[in-house]
């Protein structure tokens, strides 16, 4: 198949290219940096030059795809809202170029999806409304689906490797910063993982396998691994005292996390396992956040 990818130079992004390429498929991989270019031509991949904001670049590089993969998103948290906004004009702009039969995977994540506090969330759970969280790739998603595009809609848990972990990195730099390592109430709170490389694995599954309508995948190995847990790895990791921030305090110490930190997000993959085939086997995080260089 001809995959166009978005963030195909990010961390996901650079795993999936690989997987893609090694599978035999045709990549084109979006960036906007020489060094982007040099590591998509290393990898195999065709270069497309372009961002999440130049939507001329995203409607060139998503014309005659079979599929296009939306891994793109800007971290940039103080502008977290106009983030938002850039990405669902981007999935507009990607779907408006594909049509009927083609697919559009889009990238959404276990913390936008409803559900009640402890809640297992599940792929049937529909995305949130929450006001908090204006992030809507999903809603997005079933507007291009509407038009007869195939739409797989995956949803990540806090992806990692001994690198980067998805939020948790976050709270490693707010320990750091803070000289002590906190997490809400009791600790209890859990949030979904995956390692990097089966996520990614999940991915190219997605792009092979998925079928009309939209099909919403979950790309989760561990169902929850409680903050307590991470936090007092990462403390041993920094060295730095282990303490109990007051849930209604939170956001006075996690900033604009605060509200993740208290948010309990346990989520299964069951469903997403029998339909692909996708069997996570890579080590689990509180694993890889004990082996990593602090």
């Amino acid at each position: 198949m001809r995959v166009f990818v978005t963030g195909a130079t990010g961390f996901i992004g650079t795993e999936l290219v690989k997987e893609l390429i090694k599978a035999g498929h045709q990549v084109r991989g979006l960036t906007r940096s020489d060094a982007g270019v040099e590591q998509l031509k290393a990898a195999g991949a065709e270069v497309h030059r372009g961002d999440l904001q130049d939507l001329d670049s995203l409607r060139s590089g998503a014309t005659e795809m079979d599929a296009v993969v939306n891994l793109a998103f800007n971290h940039d948290w103080s502008k977290f809202a106009q983030n938002a906004q850039d990405e669902i004009k981007a999935i507009e702009t990607l779907g408006s170029v594909m049509g009927p039969g083609k697919l559009l995977v889009v990238t959404s994540a276990i913390g936008f999806t409803s559900g009640a506090p402890g809640q297992v969330r599940r792929e049937t759970d529909p995305p949130t409304d929450s006001p908090t969280i204006p992030r809507r790739p999903e809603q997005a998603a079933q507007a291009v689906a509407a038009k007869g595009v195939r739409v797989a809609i995956v949803r990540l848990p806090q992806v990692h490797d001994t690198r980067k972990q998805g939020l948790v990195t976050l709270l490693i730099q707010i320990a750091r910063e803070k000289g002590v390592s906190a997490y809400a109430g009791d600790g209890a709170t859990r949030w979904a993982a995956g390692p990097l490389k089966d996520v990614a694995h999940l991915y190219r599954l997605a792009v092979e396998k998925t079928g009309p309508g939209v099909t919403t995948y979950h790309a989760v190995e561990e169902e929850g691994v409680s903050l307590r847990d991470i936090a007092e790895t990462i403390g041993k990791g920094l060295k730095v005292a282990v303490v109990s921030i007051p849930a209604e305090k939170a956001g006075e110490h996690f900033g604009m996390f605060g509200h993740f930190a208290t948010l309990d997000m346990p989520a299964s993959s069951e469903w997403t396992r029998k339909t692909l085939g996708w069997e996570p086997t890579g080590t689990g995080l509180i694993e890889d956040l004990a082996s990593m260089k602090y």
